[in-house]
């Protein structure tokens, strides 16, 4: 079975190396989030900071990592870089599977965050270097939706693993073994080069000032939806429902989020320069509703229009920062973009606590509430400016 790409066509197998890539892109502390309230009991002498260590690390280290991969790329074998990512990824999780003290496990992953940190801008450079047009498009939204998926997917079969041995939930961390394997078959099929109608071959370097506009704008939708990430759990306890229910929330935020990026090609072609300003709508609506409202419906309703719009604009993104650089760069140009999602996880929760305290204020809603507004603010900027590259779509965005 050939799949088209808008360069000529690719057999199946080689999508789904692709597609195994993106899949496994937010691994990264998701093994260890299942059990990080057992750890204490599993290690009674370590310290809460040392336990945390386990989570923040690994995201330290892949923003460098991410970024340096992404310089890589322009001047050595892609396939290379993403062997010795996969490699070093699937290795640090194997590992894991057999240490026994915190220091080895906090060493391992953060070993482990230096693999990824090389695997993830080639989860989206890849559909860049194959793909071009709606196509591209098209992949980059199915990209984001294995990669959401694959994280609600591997949270739940995690969960479970803990309450058999606290061990067993780094066996998600062998899942890159499978994307090396198939990596075989990238080889054996390299892309096709752009078609001279290309946008991207407009371009001589990257254009930094849209990049950076990109940038941006991005850590700043991330920042904003990771309330429900973060805040979720003390919200529901406010509210004096079940704890588990945070948990329903979460997941549900990232189906979410999957959703759009089945279709995404459709929905820029209906909303055209309105997309990004829908989008930011939603997250909007959707901060507001969980932020307002104690009904456990009206909080799911929350968490799907906050992980919709998220979801939109996430992959259109990803397009954008390939857009604006010649081929050889587009996986720098993403890399940028990409490590702001890790940015604002790692910032997020201090920056929240930076506006509490401001304001003189430590209530639950707090987050869902204050991030709405700054989001609804977003929404009028980017209505007011729709014809602007990063806010909007221009006519030239379409022309390919």
């Amino acid at each position: 079975m050939e799949i088209k790409t808008g360069k000529g066509s690719i057999p199946l197998v080689v999508l789904l190396a692709i597609w195994s890539v993106s899949a496994i892109a937010s691994l990264p502390g998701l093994a260890i989030s299942p059990i990080l309230g057992d750890l204490n009991k599993v290690f009674p002498k370590v310290t809460d900071l040392e336990i945390q260590m386990l989570t923040s690390l690994p995201s330290l280290l892949i923003i460098p990592f991410v970024l340096l991969s992404g310089k890589l790329s322009e001047g050595r074998d892609k396939l290379r870089i993403l062997a010795v990512g996969l490699s070093i990824f699937f290795l640090s999780g194997v590992a894991c599977l057999f240490l026994r003290s915190i220091v080895s496990l906090i060493v391992a992953s953060c070993i482990l965050g230096i693999g990824a940190g090389m695997v993830i801008p080639l989860s989206t450079g890849l559909v860049v270097e194959y793909f071009t047009g709606d196509r591209r498009v098209r992949q980059l939204g199915y990209s984001s939706a294995i990669n959401n998926l694959t994280l609600v997917v591997a949270t739940v079969v995690t969960g479970y693993l803990a309450n058999v041995d606290w061990h067993l939930p780094f066996l998600v961390y062998t899942l890159p073994g499978l994307s090396l394997v198939l990596s075989f078959f990238l080889r054996r099929r390299p892309p096709e080069p752009e078609p001279a109608r290309s946008i991207q071959l407009r371009n001589k370097r990257i254009d930094w000032r849209k990049l950076v506009g990109l940038m941006l704008f991005y850590f700043f939708i991330t920042y904003a939806v990771l309330a429900i990430v973060y805040y979720a759990s003390f919200l529901i306890d406010d509210y004096r429902i079940r704890s588990s229910f945070s948990g329903v929330l979460i997941a549900l935020f990232f189906l979410a989020i999957m959703l759009p990026g089945l279709f995404v090609d459709r929905i820029i072609r209906r909303l055209r320069s309105w997309v990004n300003f829908v989008a930011l709508l939603s997250v909007a609506a959707g901060l507001l509703c969980l932020g307002l409202f104690r009904s456990e419906a009206l909080l799911v309703v929350g968490a799907l229009l906050a992980g919709y719009g998220y979801g939109i604009m996430q992959p259109v993104i990803y397009d954008k920062a390939a857009t604006i650089a010649p081929p050889r760069s587009a996986t720098l140009a993403l890399s940028c973009v990409m490590a702001m999602n890790y940015l604002a996880v790692m910032i997020c929760p201090f920056v929240v606590d930076l506006f509490r305290d401001l304001f003189h204020t430590h209530g639950e809603r707090f987050p869902f509430l204050f991030n709405a507004v700054l989001v609804a603010v977003m929404a009028a900027v980017t209505w007011m400016r729709r014809a602007d590259f990063t806010l909007g779509l221009g006519e030239e965005y379409y022309r390919d």
